[in-house]
């Protein structure tokens, strides 16, 4: 792992104030002293994400996120701790001392990316060879110049077994980095082979212009149809965007949100630069995050079919979940962009853009097509699956102006179709309110009570590590009246250990030290316990007051153990293991 020294993680904290980074990804507003917001890594109507600057630290009280300025970093980005320190300390002006990190994993992502780009020339070049020429012809018939192919660095993997792996192995690396970057196979026979093989490639590159991954697509019926790089120290097919180098710089406000590789090349030849996919994978979550950052404009065009439908009304309801209202349009005629554009041109394409409607929109226009109105139970379907749709809508005043088209079309009262959207909302926040609950059950076995209301128990842990933190000077005094056997959650014990450690040795207590110690999940916990020490007083009173409620029960759980017998403790040893559970 690469470490970071302590020194350099206080003065990177000292040098990026939270609320300037938070600004740059949220609007946040004043709340007393504090800053809130609503939180980017949860859909919620009300902002329940506080930033606290006097610790310069922050908690979502909605999902339970939290914790410094660096853990915000490595959320919102998708980044390990290393780079989400690198990004600051970029955005700081300063530079990481190179002698205090272990950089075995730096340079392990320097050769993978020295691999790929000679991978990425390797298999371009085969364009150029007879080896390659079913490739091009691909390309040729597909209809893409000779200039999209360059500046999309696309190529072709011929069938041989072994020709990049010879190729890498002439250049200098060995066997298990070229398996490391996913470019080589091992077999269970401990032979090595190429991975990818008689397909036409298309090099994944980075915003930097590093060629990061792989998708290479077959030219016969073999499966799978696409085959992807997995993920490596460089590359995560769930956190990037194909093309999005190209639609950074593109000049253009709007992203266009497209299905694949082909479609996305074919959209940039035809001048629409600020496309972009998924690559490879399903649209994640983090994804649209990625893609929100950059632009709040987003026009969704999928696939005509089927599949494009439902991928479509998934990724608008993602982008909801965001405060993101994306736009979206129906390719009828063809089954994707680069047929729509080879049939009828990209001025037409261009005007179907800017007319394209709200994906809401869009979805009610598809349901009413399926269903003929002027039989009575068919209008009793479509009236529910317009509610049902409309349902998905946070913002209560767009919810009314659809609910007021929908009353106008069908000619019934308002108050009848309203009733109905709030009875499906009712049931929609149950059951989001339940997949909250799922989300806080991680913090609730880590020994946290997140939203719910803590026993006098819970308060006195917490209240002990609060007050160590704000005065490390009373560690004797603990240590005389207090025995860390007293704690009940792990994780509670855990950070009381590691406060104790660190006073010991003189290092400091503050929240960016701990981050080679606590996990991110961890790292909002105690965010929120340090934080919510505001709202208690901490006097010698108060810690004796937590003291003896943990003694307490320190000692109700270990009342007549003397007396039992083995098979009694070890009954009472499984019953308090099942209960941390």
């Amino acid at each position: 792992m690469v470490k970071i020294s302590e020194d350099f993680v206080l003065r990177l904290k000292n040098s990026c104030d939270i609320v300037s980074v938070f600004s740059s990804y949220v609007d946040l507003k004043s709340s007393g002293k504090n800053k809130k917001c609503s939180c980017p890594f949860h859909s919620e109507k009300t902002p329940s994400m506080v930033v606290y600057e006097d610790t310069q630290s922050f908690y979502c009280f909605g999902c339970g996120v939290g914790g410094d300025i660096i853990t915000f970093i490595e959320k919102i980005e998708n980044l390990t701790y290393v780079d989400a320190v690198k990004l600051l300390a970029d955005r700081a002006g300063i530079s990481i001392p190179t002698t205090k990190l272990d950089d075995k994993l730096s340079k392990q992502r320097s050769r993978i990316l020295k691999m790929n780009k000679i991978a990425a020339k390797f298999f371009f070049n085969n364009l150029k060879l007879e080896v390659g020429r079913i490739g091009l012809e691909y390309f040729a018939k597909r209809g893409l110049s000779r200039d999209i192919i360059v500046k999309f660095g696309l190529g072709y993997a011929d069938g041989s077994w072994d020709s990049l792996k010879n190729h890498l192995k002439l250049n200098g690396f060995s066997l298990e980095e070229m398996c490391y970057a996913d470019l080589v196979i091992k077999s269970k026979k401990d032979t090595y082979y190429d991975k990818f093989r008689n397909r036409v490639m298309f090099p994944i590159i980075d915003i930097k212009g590093n060629v990061i991954g792989f998708g290479g697509r077959v030219l016969d019926d073999s499966k799978p149809k696409y085959l992807n790089s997995s993920d490596t120290p460089v590359f995560k097919k769930s956190m990037g965007l194909y093309a999005l180098n190209f639609a950074k710089n593109s000049g253009s406000k709007t992203l266009i949100l497209c299905e694949g590789y082909m479609d996305v090349i074919s959209m940039h030849q035809n001048g629409f630069t600020n496309s972009i996919a998924a690559l490879g994978t399903s649209l994640t979550e983090s994804q649209v995050r990625l893609i929100s950052r950059n632009s709040s404009d987003v026009v969704i065009v999928f696939d005509s079919d089927e599949a494009g439908s439902v991928a479509m009304d998934r990724a608008y309801k993602m982008f909801l979940d965001i405060g993101v209202k994306p736009r979206a349009l129906r390719l009828k005629g063809a089954k994707d962009p680069d047929e729509y554009i080879k049939k009828y041109g990209a001025s037409r394409m261009k005007v179907l853009i800017n007319q394209s409607k709200s994906a809401m929109k869009i979805k009610i226009d598809a349901i009413e097509e399926k269903y003929n109105l002027d039989d009575v139970e068919q209008r009793k379907d479509y009236i529910n699956q317009y509610c049902l749709i409309i349902s998905d809508i946070f913002d209560s005043l767009e919810r009314e102006v659809y609910i007021g088209e929908l009353c106008r079309k069908m000619k019934i009262t308002r108050e009848v179709v309203s009733n109905h959207v709030e009875y499906l909302l009712k049931k929609k926040r149950k059951k989001y309110g339940k997949k909250i609950d799922r989300e806080l059950v991680k913090n609730v076995k880590l020994g946290y009570s997140g939203n719910k209301i803590y026993s006098k128990y819970d308060k006195a842990e917490q209240g002990i590590i609060r007050f160590l933190y704000n005065n490390p000077d009373y560690i004797n005094y603990l240590s005389d009246k207090f025995d860390e056997d007293w704690f009940t959650s792990d994780l509670n014990k855990k950070i009381y250990r590691n406060i104790v450690d660190k006073i010991n040795l003189g290092n400091s207590l503050d929240l960016v030290t701990f981050h080679d110690i606590l996990s991110s999940d961890e790292m909002g916990l105690f965010s929120k316990i340090i934080n919510e020490g505001k709202n208690y007083v901490n006097t010698n009173k108060e810690l004796d007051d937590y003291i003896y409620v943990m003694k307490e029960k320190y000692d109700k759980q270990n009342e007549n153990i003397s007396s039992m017998t083995l098979e009694q403790i070890e009954k009472r040893r499984k019953q308090t293991a099942q209960k941390k559970r």
